[in-house]
């Protein structure tokens, strides 16, 4: 690690939690690199600290706009922390989504952050160290029926970042997972989406999802400028050599849903134990 104060490249920096985590390492004196689609919607944040802050555009399905943007980041001062955050949802039975669907959410929520990661990793190797911080969520851990699609992706990402977490540590290269639950940051507002709806779902609870999404909205119980500090502090604390967890989540509602749902399953798998043992080849006898 050659900055000092680390230097954050952030994806949606433009709102939501990619504009609070910009917002919460400006506060803590880092330097940002903000990137958005369209980056005049970060004019007002490079106003506050023109000298720390560089905004760029990029939109992470574009491979020429993903090599640009990190190669103007890594010549301007290098990167200390990659926060993955651009993304969105997509509510809809398995039914209801299309391949469209699939593959549109699949380049935002999966390969985009996978290859911002793939192209800043040799910087960070090389810098001897870094933090990535995948931005995933409850629905990482817990797939709702309605939401398929985007629990489809943030399992994927979750899955991908473990297997990234060990490969990266020899070189000093932290992973952690964030998961929030429910916060006040328009995602299941402007940044959701939903497939064309079939009739027969109406009243089931996938159906439901629909009605509850839009609810919610500027009402969620979390605090996206309180968790931001969260990760800010702990990528801090991380950067200077305190063991950083692989997985955080944020939010009262999401330590007691992924804490029922990893207790459930260690119940099925008690439950299934034997069964599962039954299916190895029999033991070989020892040999006297």
């Amino acid at each position: 690690m050659t900055t000092e104060p680390p230097r954050w490249f952030i994806t949606g920096a433009a709102a939501g939690f990619g504009r609070t985590i910009a917002e919460a390492a400006l506060a803590r004196g880092d330097a940002v690199v903000a990137t958005a689609r369209t980056p005049a919607a970060l004019d007002d944040l490079v106003a506050t600290a023109p000298d720390r802050l560089l905004a760029l555009p990029l939109d992470v399905t574009d491979p020429d706009q993903v090599a640009s943007a990190v190669a103007t980041a890594v010549t301007t001062g290098g990167v200390d922390v990659l926060v993955n955050n651009a993304g969105h949802g997509l509510v809809g039975t398995v039914e209801e989504l299309t391949d469209a669907d699939l593959r549109a959410l699949l380049e935002v929520n999966v390969l985009g952050p996978t290859a911002l990661t793939r192209a800043l990793l040799p910087h960070l190797r090389e810098r001897g160290g870094g933090h990535v911080v995948q931005m995933s969520s409850v629905g990482g851990v817990i797939a709702n029926p309605g939401h398929a699609a985007y629990a489809m992706t943030k399992f994927a990402l979750e899955g991908l970042s473990e297997a990234l977490a060990g490969e990266v540590a020899p070189f000093g290269v932290r992973v952690t997972i964030v998961e929030p639950g429910p916060f006040r940051t328009g995602f299941a507002g402007r940044s959701m989406r939903f497939a064309a709806a079939n009739p027969a779902y109406a009243g089931t609870a996938a159906g439901q999802l629909r009605a509850r999404m839009t609810d919610q909205d500027g009402r969620q119980p979390g605090d996206p400028v309180r968790a931001a500090r969260a990760i800010v502090d702990l990528v801090h604390g991380g950067l200077g050599g305190v063991p950083a967890p692989l997985r955080l989540p944020l939010g009262e509602n999401a330590v007691r849903r992924i804490g029922v749902r990893l207790r459930e399953r260690l119940a099925e798998l008690d439950g299934v134990a034997d069964l599962a043992r039954s299916t190895d080849f029999p033991a070989e006898p020892a040999v006297s």
